[in-house]
């Protein structure tokens, strides 16, 4: 069952309204700039409110190594916002960046729009007129005792926070925790011991090793371990992502915290003494190949930056309360940092190497070179008119009503470390993935429509832990923030509720203007367009590293062997043509690619090699190769062909780009 702990009715005060719009969005992740975004772009008058200073939560906020999964999913505006990336390199996309670079190309939108920002508000209660939210009231969030309240009275309303909540104190249902395997048929929701992210056996849990009565080590809990795949309310482990850099000039040394205590992180010392591993990639996930020489580190091992079982009381909690609960999360990451570059106990040879890094000088300059925002794995998520779930994940159930893609594995980070037959364990640790990008239904945004009628959450979207733990991606709540922001407009226009908008028109609007600019959509023909495609030759379908749902390969380029798409120009001009290069082994690596690209005019040929790198932006990789830009008719006379007898080696065809210049 879902929870319903805050009273819609509640009211602090009477406000003093400060907006009276056409849509309110609340949170200033970036989902939320980009719900706002696009309701602007729509005609609306809108308001977004940040409750902190800082616009695009993690993507701003430290995540500098986007979680993809698949390409293919990232559509609309947030592919653009990656595009943006891109050209600020040099380069077509750019899914590695520094925090710095992630907020000026963010902040674009909010100054091509002239986005009304209320910064430093937090929500503290919701009015409504039966199942329609008439306004909200918000206070300071720096100082709120005292403050005075303010309120916003709009036609739509977007939840665009990590926490949920506006939908919260709407009295709209939702789930926290974990499901019950048992309660939507699924195996991998509920209690996970698994071995990823583990202690090695033998790790003693107490403060005097092998003596229970002197109480157990920081940060174990006293509860015991349930059967796999059992309910609770345990949340995934937060963490911040850190920026560091190796360059001196630009390098702040890791200092000790004021309220440091190395016992918090006595297991790590333990652990590393029962392995012998003294390998600084082993204990922290470092995002090689940033750019600027700067890295995004995650937790990786047994004990890293997730500071597991300390979020626990987060979701429910008042404002109060959580602002000390995320001051613990930066105390304890800095300390964590001060100790492994400096602690005795720890070997020096793993010392030396963390002490290589430190944090940028020129990243989050006004934050003391930390990151702004706590990563908010998991908090409320709403229960919908329809709750996605492993099946959707996986394939085994689909959606009519799509109107974004997820990709990325099923991800939850440990939820709680414990004593298990004498050792200590972490707990809550899940990476399932294999399976191709798959719909997210527009009901998973929408509450039940007798709890409301204009509310609409993207980023606390209807679903099950483990489903949330592949659809909680960036660039995915930025495609379903778009998303809400033309239904939200939508279903202004037709007087209706969010729950009777014509999710077909929206998906129209979203395909025909994904920038919502006016400008010429780009045009995508995939292997698996077979209206657009021709091939001769032995080809075989393969999965892995592609573009969409697969892949073709041909083991050997030979004359009489090629592979054509064809795609369908609706207005004639001149394009920029991209080839997918789709990562292979060493083995079936092209040693040349020839390239026709057959038009009235002529054959254009473009002959190169393919790079073979281990990963290129974040997937393992696979990129687009610009093949240049030229003029395409009307119509579907054109053709981009693999030529087998120019080329020499294994061949694959993916997809090709074009993007109208």
């Amino acid at each position: 069952m879902g929870a319903m702990l805050f009273n819609a009715c509640q009211v602090a005060s009477t406000p003093e309204y400060v907006r009276d719009v056409d849509v309110c969005v609340y949170g200033g992740t970036a989902g939320g700039v980009m719900a706002a975004y696009s309701a602007r772009m729509m005609g609306k008058s809108v308001v977004l409110v940040a409750p902190g200073k800082y616009l695009g939560g993690l993507t701003t906020g430290g995540l500098g190594r986007t979680d993809i999964g698949n390409k293919y999913a990232v559509t609309g505006l947030s592919r653009d916002f990656y595009r943006r990336i891109g050209k600020h390199y040099g380069e077509f996309e750019g899914w590695f960046f520094p925090p710095s670079v992630a907020t000026t190309t963010l902040h674009h939108y909010v100054d091509k729009a002239g986005l009304d920002v209320i910064y430093q508000k937090q929500v503290v209660s919701v009015a409504k007129d039966g199942a329609r939210i008439t306004s909200v009231t918000l206070e300071d969030s720096q100082s709120p005792a005292g403050s005075a309240h303010v309120g916003i009275k709009a036609k739509q309303f977007i939840d665009c926070s990590y926490e949920g909540d506006l939908m919260a104190r709407a009295g709209v249902s939702y789930f926290t925790g974990r499901e019950d395997n048992r309660q939507f048929d699924e195996t991998l929701n509920g209690v996970q011991l698994l071995d990823q992210h583990q202690f090695p056996d033998g790790v003693d849990p107490y403060v005097k090793e092998g003596d229970p009565s002197s109480g157990l080590l920081w940060g174990i809990s006293t509860a015991s371990v349930q059967p796999n795949g059992t309910g609770d309310k345990s949340l995934q482990a937060y963490n911040f992502r850190l920026c560091l850099t190796d360059i001196p000039e630009n390098r702040v040394p890791f200092r000790k915290p004021d309220d440091y205590d190395p016992a918090k992180y006595t297991l790590l010392a333990r652990a590393m003494k029962k392995t012998g591993n003294t390998d600084m990639n082993h204990y922290l996930l470092f995002a090689w190949g940033m750019p600027d020489r700067k890295i995004d580190v995650n937790n990786r091992g047994p004990l890293s930056t997730d500071m597991i079982g300390a979020n626990h009381d987060y979701v429910e909690a008042d404002y109060a309360t959580r602002a000390r609960i995320w001051k613990e999360h930066e105390d304890y990451t800095k300390g964590l940092m001060y100790f492994m570059a400096n602690d005795e106990s720890l070997p020096e040879a793993f010392r030396a190497q963390v002490r290589v890094w430190g944090w940028a000088k020129d990243e989050f300059v006004d934050n003391d070179h930390f990151p702004h925002q706590l990563y908010i794995r998991e908090a409320r998520r709403l229960n919908g008119e329809y709750v996605m779930t492993q099946h959707n994940c996986q394939g085994d159930e689909t959606v009519g009503d799509v109107i974004g893609l997820a990709a990325y594995g099923m991800d939850s980070h440990n939820c709680q470390r414990l004593v298990v037959d004498g050792m200590v364990k972490n707990e809550g640790d899940v990476q399932f993935g294999g399976f191709p990008p798959y719909p997210i239904a527009y009901r998973s945004l929408t509450p039940k429509r007798e709890e409301c009628t204009n509310l609409l959450v993207p980023v606390c979207v209807s679903s099950t832990h483990i489903a949330f733990g592949s659809i909680r991606m960036e660039p995915v709540f930025m495609v379903l923030g778009q998303s809400a922001g033309v239904a939200a407009c939508m279903a202004i226009d037709d007087n209706a509720s969010v729950q009777q908008v014509d999710v077909v028109k929206l998906r129209k609007k979203l395909a025909d203007d994904p920038l919502l600019d006016g400008s010429v959509p780009e045009i995508l023909v995939d292997d698996t367009n077979i209206d657009n495609i021709k091939r001769r030759g032995n080809w075989y379908k393969r999965i892995g590293n592609n573009y969409k749902l697969s892949y073709m390969f041909c083991p050997e380029a030979k004359e009489g062997v090629s592979f054509s798409f064809i795609p369908h120009v609706k207005k004639a001009g001149r394009y920029r043509v991209y080839f997918y290069c789709t990562a292979q082994s060493q083995a079936d690596t092209p040693q040349r690619v020839a390239i026709d690209i057959e038009m009235a005019t002529g054959v254009y040929e473009v002959v190169f090699e393919p790079q073979r790198i281990e990963e290129k932006d974040g997937q393992s990789g696979s990129y687009w190769k610009d093949l240049g830009a030229y003029d395409f008719p009307e119509g579907q006379t054109a053709s981009i062909t693999v030529n087998g007898g120019k080329s020499v080696g294994p061949l694959f065809a993916d997809a090709v780009l074009l993007v109208k210049e």
